[in-house]
């Protein structure tokens, strides 16, 4: 089949959040979009850290041929299983015991978490359900000046290995899904403070896969790091996407966190996840991230 090339100047980007969020209207995604519209985008992306593009309902193709555009695709995840038949699909089903209701940045376990991910909305709950996405950079300039120099010469360890859904509920299925999620363990050295590849902005680069700050006690580590997530999560630094069947929202995982509320009971929520490959981080000094137990993630991350 056959697809319309669609020019960049029918795009409309309009700010929906004081400090983060756009939305994107004049643009059909299903179509084959041309390198202008795409360079269009990526600066609305990079200035406003996650689109929202309404109405869109694109297919399994279509949604990895659009997120392809940004660059190599990673596999689904490193350790949870993908899309029948679709290895780069990653499904987010809102099955009770086993939501993600924890602010994070995707797979920030590996050596080199993902550059963007997109998220394509299928079935959506009656109400509730919305996903909640902060500005890091923002957090990171609204930190004290001392609090700032303590974050640029910090690192954190992230790790696969703990809760990460915060089940509600023990159930076979949650207990099933962490034995999945942790069935191969990763813990990888990040700093604190990331320089984002492209702009050239410092953003906190925490979350909840951070447990561990590295030369500090577990106290000492819980307490730095509730601290400095307590400026990621400030109103003024978040976007709440309400979400209708055929939305599609593309978010810098460089410099962004998102969270999933369990607000929505015992009714269905599926959402399709597919995420770019990224480069391994780079802190303000320099340095970049270190492997500290499991592999590069090469099964993930193509060119790893």
């Amino acid at each position: 089949m056959s697809t319309v090339t669609q020019p960049a100047v029918s795009l409309d980007v309009r700010q929906i959040g004081g400090r983060i969020g756009a939305e994107i209207s004049g643009v059909d995604l299903r179509a084959d979009l041309d390198d202008a519209t795409l360079t269009v985008i990526n600066a609305a992306l990079l200035q406003h850290k996650a689109l929202v593009f309404r109405g869109q309902h694109l297919d399994d193709e279509q949604q990895l041929r659009f997120a392809a555009r940004f660059g190599p695709l990673t596999t689904a995840h490193p350790t949870v299983p993908s899309v029948d038949g679709q290895p780069n699909i990653l499904p987010v089903h809102g099955d009770e015991g086993v939501r993600a209701n924890q602010w994070h940045t995707d797979v920030t376990f590996v050596q080199s978490p993902p550059k963007v991910s997109t998220l394509r909305a299928v079935v959506v709950p009656s109400y509730g359900g919305n996903t909640l996405i902060a500005n890091t950079a923002a957090a990171y300039r609204d930190l004290p000046e001392p609090l700032r120099a303590l974050a640029d010469s910090l690192y954190a360890v992230h790790t696969n290995d703990y809760d990460y859904a915060q089940p509600q509920f023990d159930s076979e299925a949650a207990a099933e899904y962490h034995k999945v999620f942790i069935s191969r363990r990763y813990r990888t050295e990040h700093p604190v403070v990331r320089v984002h590849p492209e702009s050239g902005e410092r953003g906190l680069f925490i979350g909840g896969f951070a447990q561990r700050v590295v030369g500090l006690s577990g106290t000492e580590s819980r307490d730095i790091l509730r601290l400095l997530q307590a400026y990621v999560t400030r109103p003024e630094n978040v976007l709440r996407v309400q979400w209708t069947p055929g939305d599609l929202v593309l978010f810098d995982n460089r410099i962004t966190q998102h969270y999933a509320p369990d607000d929505y009971g015992d009714q269905a929520r599926s959402l399709f996840r597919v995420t770019v490959a990224g480069d391994v981080p780079t802190g303000v000094d320099g340095s970049r991230s270190r492997i500290v137990e499991g592999d590069d993630a090469g099964h993930y991350t193509p060119g790893q």
